[in-house]
């Protein structure tokens, strides 16, 4: 597993919005399944709300339109609150409501994501871009979050995306391509 290295020591680009630095996370992974694949457990409901949620987490998705302005609300329960007692919407839950805005079959997937939260530090919309590049029957996944709320720790965002990135590989290598040769949803 490769972490853009820059992204990675949480620099940020320098831009300013609602007094803070825009940030930008990145992480990426070269999993052993073709870029279809990929794609499909990224625009499947089933499939990210089984590989999504991070380590210690589950996940539930209310709506899950995959389209262009396509809408989707998720809620991430987790098994403790983080280091300060609590998370983004209550002690022990995320809820991210979102929207597609591109989606480009086996390429792109971007994501514009919000956090129903009381707390000012993680108001505004963070977008995340899912690349895809086929390298050999296998498929290199960047996926990178602009605009990451300040009130989201650094470190742990890279750990819960690692973990998502790692969930992901394991879900479409576990199910093959022969699920997609089939026609089959992942």
């Amino acid at each position: 597993m490769v972490v853009g290295k820059q992204k990675q020591k949480g620099q940020n680009r320098g831009a300013r919005q609602e007094g803070h630095d825009l940030r930008v996370d990145c992480a990426i992974r070269q999993i052993a399944a073709p870029s279809e694949v990929v794609y499909r457990a990224l625009t499947t409901r089933n499939a990210v709300q089984s590989w999504l949620p991070p380590a210690g987490a589950c996940g539930v998705i209310h709506d899950f339109e995959p389209h262009p302005n396509g809408l989707f609300r998720m809620t991430l329960i987790f098994e403790t609150p983080d280091e300060n007692g609590a998370r983004k919407s209550s002690s022990n839950t995320d809820v991210i409501n979102g929207e597609f805005l591109e989606l480009v079959p086996n390429e792109v997937v971007r994501q514009r994501c919000t956090f129903v939260s009381d707390d000012p530090a993680f108001a505004g919309a963070m977008v995340m871009t899912w690349h895809l590049t086929s390298i050999g029957g296998e498929t290199e996944v960047r996926v990178s979050a602009e605009n990451v709320p300040p009130g989201i720790d650094h470190r742990n965002h890279q750990r819960g995306m690692n973990s998502s990135l790692a969930n992901l590989a394991s879900y479409v290598e576990q199910r093959g391509s022969l699920q997609v040769a089939a026609g089959a949803d992942i």
